[in-house]
């Protein structure tokens, strides 16, 4: 929270803060004009307000709050520099309201932006615009904006659309939730399939727990700010920024092999349509997606997003109370791995991390959690280039397990696997003598003592060592992986 390097004199003094992936990405739409009328993230009656009726405070329609969360000791700042993980200065807020969410209370900044340079790194960085940079077009435009890859039936919907309104095209690709280049690719594979003079750019909107007509709202007033007149959706929904339409029916007619409207087909001839869970599960066998359901580059393209599970990136994250077993059967499934092959194993034990790439943390909840972390993110990578990591810690909050989960899920698959032994035993075992030390007050804050561990809710095993020999629990987690695709069968 120091100030950076490279700032004007007149901001070298004001601390600095990098806003977390969401944030950041609010940041730069707020910079370059997609969110107007929003001049700066949101102060708390505006928040409440968008929480509950999908307005802001003076009424105008806005379905999602855009707030900054910061620590504690920041809210007594009037200006404060925003950077990316980089340390890059990208604007300067000036503080209006400092405010504690309801809900987390976690601390919240409110104010206007200053500008200081536009975020510059990524792939296809070359594709994004601003709004003003993109030129008015004569006419009508309308935009698509897609987190999906365009497949035959949409491409078909997308022409007979911008065909009627006698409108050009804009493809705008979400940025946000994973694969990001792989949908890039898969929409400039078809762009000889759009009308003639379609634009793709790029826009960094990553995903939010909104319902559909919220949704539909946000994306209406993403596709207003880039010159849209029309929206292609696929239901409508109130105070959108440009009308919005919804296109009519398509499928797949096997008598003739198009795509049509459905009101031209005989009932009889209309191919059962491609759901996404049948999709994905094609994917994760390997097979072939049908050429009547989308281009061969697309299919290419959804092959590099979702391998087979078989080669599929994989973290198998343990969690468990200290000597409940989890390190010996973590070690036990990395050698079991390691035997199998088929898989570049890397093994995060929680001790052997604590030496090496935690050194010099303490064990007070704010380290603990940056230790996990830490953990997450080598697991993340290791998952990103198709290895298969084992960790083993401790990892006793259920939030910052959820934290790994997404950082890993990004990248490729997540197992969870609570080691449950019960406290009892595990104290019993106590080979290192820490529960001891924690009974006598030597050890602060120590899990299952005098800090608690919340178990999670949403492990895909759960094993008990005290009733299952090591043996017997590494078998359990194989056979897990096993049926679920990721390993292959002996």
């Amino acid at each position: 929270m120091t100030a950076e390097a490279g700032l004007p004199d007149t901001l070298r003094d004001l601390p600095t803060w990098t806003p977390d992936g969401v944030e950041l990405a609010d940041l730069e739409l707020l910079l370059a004009g997609v969110y107007r009328p929003l001049a700066g993230f949101l102060g708390s009656f505006d928040t409440a307000m968008v929480i509950a009726g999908g307005r802001l405070a003076d009424g105008t329609p806005w379905p999602v709050p855009v707030t900054l969360a910061v620590p504690k000791e920041l809210t007594a700042h009037e200006r404060l520099v925003l950077q990316d993980p980089e340390g890059v200065p990208l604007a300067v807020l000036a503080v209006g309201e400092a405010w504690q969410d309801p809900t987390t209370q976690g601390w919240r900044l409110a104010g206007t932006l200053e500008p200081l340079r536009a975020p510059a790194h990524g792939p296809f960085h070359r594709l994004r615009r601003r709004p003003d940079e993109i030129e008015p077009a004569e006419g009508p435009t309308l935009a698509v904006a897609t987190r999906e890859p365009l497949h035959r039936k949409q491409l078909g919907q997308l022409r007979q659309v911008a065909e009627r309104l006698g409108a050009r095209v804009l493809v705008l690709p979400l940025l946000g939730g994973g694969h990001d280049e792989s949908l890039v690719r898969a929409l400039l594979a078809v762009r000889k399939e759009l009308p003639e003079g379609a634009r793709i750019v790029p826009v960094p909107l990553p995903p939010r727990d909104l319902d559909g007509p919220r949704d539909v709202l946000l994306r209406s007033h993403v596709a207003a700010a880039y010159g849209a007149t029309h929206l292609l959706a696929e239901a409508e929904a109130e105070g959108t920024a440009v009308p919005v339409v919804v296109p009519e029916p398509w499928a797949y007619d096997a008598d003739i092999e198009v795509w049509r409207p459905v009101a031209r087909i005989d009932p009889d001839h209309v191919q059962a349509e491609l759901t996404p869970e049948r999709l994905g599960e094609l994917l994760d066998r390997g097979e072939p997606v049908p050429d009547w359901f989308t281009p061969p580059a697309v299919a290419a393209e959804l092959a590099v997003a979702r391998p087979p599970k078989s080669s599929r990136g994989l973290t198998v994250f343990f969690t468990g109370l200290s000597g409940s077993g989890k390190s010996t059967v973590a070690r036990g499934l990395a050698d079991a791995l390691v035997e199998r092959g088929g898989r570049d194993v890397t093994l995060l034990d929680g001790d052997v991390v604590r030496r090496l790439l935690s050194a010099g943390l303490t064990f007070s909840r704010s380290d603990r959690d940056l230790n996990i972390r830490r953990i997450g993110y080598v697991a993340a990578e290791v998952t990103r280039h198709g290895g298969a990591a084992i960790c083993a810690p401790i990892a006793p909050y259920a939030a910052t397990r959820a934290e790994v989960r997404r950082m890993v899920e990004a990248a490729g698959d997540f197992v969870l696997v609570h080691v449950a032994t019960p406290l009892e035993e595990c104290e019993r075992r106590d080979r290192k003598g820490l529960y001891a030390k924690a009974r006598a007050g030597l050890i602060p804050e120590f899990t299952g003592v005098s800090d608690p561990y919340e178990e999670p809710e949403d492990a895909d095993l759960v094993l008990d060592t005290s009733q299952v020999s090591p043996e017997e629990a590494v078998a359990k987690v194989l056979d897990l992986l096993v049926s679920g695709g990721w390993v292959r069968a002996e």
